[in-house]
């Protein structure tokens, strides 16, 4: 018998991996911090590549379902220099390789795929406490506490799990993101609108940029990005950063229409592992945090599926499918971070436009 699963975090990764049990007939239940699945926007685009996002939906047994979520036309992309003017543009080939998804969408074609009883939100967790004997408890704001045999942090960067295996911390990388929005911009903004085109876009400068992308409903959902160490006060300084930009591109980040957000990138170190502990593992962001490529959320979907996978393919040895499962994930980490050295060097935008040519 397969005991019970306490899955930390109800993001993709922790998803996939209760969809995965679910399918087996293995009991689990997903404890998430946030209040509903509304409490909060669940981030913008992501394109499933077919070498591990894809086979983890196959796995979950959504691949069609997420197939009817893709928005088409939105593998085009575009290079832009500060003065807008247009240095690549490469429209969608129609081959959808890489299809994009809304991350909110994904992540709802998810839950409704659970019944409705195996997601508890409003559980912040706390602190995790190892009993012995591959046991551990988790205590949530509140007071309660629960006792479990088979834990698993998919809580993300800042991961309440993690320190039960790994004194590893995310470290800042020096890039600070202000995330914007713009609705309805081919009737409100279209000089910008058209300046991002059908898919994303790279509007970029030796240190700085912008990155957008267009979801549905003609909204722009923008990242300005710039290299400055970790106290800089991005929201008072950013908008003077880009001074002398094109104005359809300072537009994104001027004229957002929900309060700007900064965000700061953290990575954990590359190569991070942690000796085998009964009872416990990881996955996604708790595991393998890195700066965004394209990669983060897909690896994660990818951790949960092969994790309830190999639970299932365990039955009644709980540890031999964690370490299967930490195995594959270690073999496979992939942290790319030199992205950013191409998009904001010293060569910027001229370097991207020769990675992606």
């Amino acid at each position: 018998m397969n005991p019970s699963v306490t899955i930390i975090g109800a993001g993709l990764g922790g998803l996939v991996l209760a969809r995965v049990l679910h399918r087996n007939g293995i009991p689990a239940t997903v404890y998430e911090a946030e209040a509903s699945p509304a409490a909060r926007r669940q981030g913008g685009m992501l394109d499933i590549h077919p070498w591990n996002g894809q086979p983890a939906l196959d796995a979950a047994g959504l691949l069609e379902e997420f197939r009817e979520l893709v928005l088409p036309g939105r593998e085009s992309y575009r290079v832009l220099d500060r003065d807008g003017t247009v240095l690549l543009d490469r429209p969608d080939d129609g081959t959808g390789e890489r299809p994009e998804v809304q991350r909110g969408e994904l992540r709802q074609l998810l839950l409704d795929s659970l019944p409705p009883d195996v997601v508890r939100w409003g559980h912040k967790v706390g602190g995790v406490r190892a009993l012995g004997d591959g046991r551990h408890e988790v205590s949530f704001a509140g007071g309660t506490t629960l006792t479990t045999s088979l834990l698993v942090g998919a809580d993300g960067a800042w991961s309440r799990v993690r320190p039960v295996l790994s004194d590893a911390t995310p470290a800042y990388v020096g890039m600070v993101v202000v995330e914007t929005f713009l609705f309805d911009a081919d009737t409100r903004h279209p000089a910008t609108a058209k300046a991002v085109g059908a898919g994303s876009l790279f509007a970029l400068a030796p240190g700085k940029g912008i990155l957008a992308h267009r979801e549905s409903g003609g909204t722009l959902h923008a990242y300005t990005q710039l290299r400055k160490p970790e106290d800089w006060p991005a929201d008072a300084l950013a908008v003077g950063e880009f001074a002398g930009w094109a104005p359809e591109l300072t537009t994104l980040l001027t004229a957002s229409d929900t309060p700007p957000v900064v965000r700061h990138l953290c990575t954990l170190p590359v190569g991070h592992r942690w000796a085998r502990h009964p009872g416990v593992t990881l996955l996604g962001d708790a595991a393998h945090l890195m700066p965004p490529n394209g990669e983060g959320a897909n690896l994660a979907m990818l951790d949960g599926a092969q994790l309830g996978e190999a639970i299932a393919t365990h039955p009644g040895d709980a540890e031999g499918a964690l370490a299967q499962h930490e195995e594959a994930m270690f073999a496979r980490e992939a942290h790319d971070q030199d992205v950013y050295d191409v998009m904001f060097g010293p060569e910027a935008p001229h370097s991207m436009v020769a990675l992606l040519s």
